[in-house]
This record gives C-alpha cells, structure tokens and sequence, in this order.
C-alpha cells in the first residue's frame, strides 16, 4: 500500500529547523492540532518525515538506478545560483487528498519562473505547482471536519510560512509514497 520500485527525483529541500522556527508555521500547525479534525492527523509522521521534507521539481527521473545529472546540466544549475522561495500554506489537492500540503511559489528572474528553469535545465516537462508534503490524514474527513478543513485553508491560502534561499538541490530516492525509506543520492548545488 503505497510501495513501488525505487523512484529518483530531484526536489527543492526544506530544512526543518528552519521551518519549525518560523512563527507562522508554528500557528499553523497550533490550528491544525486544535481542529475538530486534529484526532484524523499522522502526527507520529512528522518526525519520521523531517529530515525528508521537499518540493518535487522533476518527478519520476529514473527507477531503481539513480539518474545521474549530466556534467552539463550541473554547470548550467550552479550558473543559475541560489533560489529564492516562499512556502505559503495550506493546500489539499485532489490527487492525494490524504495530504495537506504547503505551496512553493519561486522568484521570477528575467520575467521566468526559476523552477521552470531548472525544469528545462534537465529536459522535463515544466509546471507551476510545487508542493511541501506536511500531514497525512489517517482517515476520511466527516462534513463537519471538512468545511473546517476548508475554512481553514481559505484562511491559510495567501499567508507566507517562510521564504528559503536554496542553496543546493537533492536527487532523492524513494520507494513508498511518504519518502519515510527516502535517501539523498546526490547534492546538486546551485551558485
């Protein structure tokens, strides 16, 4: 449930020492965890994701053998430098509508989304949503805990969390849907 063959990809890393720092997560997750739906969050989850929390920017790369970036493509991604993101939240999609998510919008350089750059940097189809995979749901929502789910993200929606400069992008490999057996294969720094 959830299991596949290894999948590599290559994702924007969102430390959680600075996320956790940030006073508007820390509201936010104050009002997730004193909501009618709190008893329904994974939260034994969040430890043992913290040290995997990412925005996929090119999914799916290889499976089993990690893709491997090419000396060019590196050159390019370290010409690009640093990006700067903001994280604002809360988003909940309808692909995998047991997750809440936060929404990682990147700075525009030259009129273009950075993350579309980095996209076409490595051949991929480029997309303007990127999200930060925070809380899984243990079970279906009643009418009740969904219209304060959606209260609640309607709320949420403009807010800022955090704004990260990225210094360095992770080729993570994957084999369950949660990234809990996820490992950073390789480092690819930017700047």
């Amino acid at each position: 449930m959830g299991r596949h063959e290894q999948i590599f990809s290559l994702v924007l890393p969102v430390p959680p020492d600075v996320l956790e720092k940030s006073a508007p997560y820390q509201e936010l997750e104050f009002e997730l965890r004193h909501s009618p739906f709190a008893n329904k969050i994974a939260w034994d989850l969040l430890p043992k994701r913290r040290e995997r929390l990412h925005a996929t920017i090119c999914g799916s790369l290889s499976k089993d053998v990690p893709y491997s970036v090419s000396d060019d493509a590196r050159a390019t991604l370290r010409k690009l430098g640093p990006l700067r993101v903001e994280l604002r939240g809360l988003f909940s999609g309808n692909i995998n509508i047991g997750r809440l998510y936060l929404r990682v919008y990147p700075e525009c350089r030259a009129g273009a989304n950075s993350l579309r750059q980095v996209q076409r940097i490595l051949g991929r189809p480029e997309t303007d949503l990127y999200l930060v995979g925070l809380f899984s749901f243990v079970d279906h929502l009643e009418a009740v805990e969904a219209a304060a789910l959606y209260d609640l993200i309607q709320r949420w929606w403009h807010r800022s969390i955090l704004t990260l400069d990225v210094t360095a992008l992770w080729l993570l490999g994957a084999s369950d849907d949660l990234v809990l057996d996820a490992r950073v294969e390789n480092v690819i720094p930017l700047g």
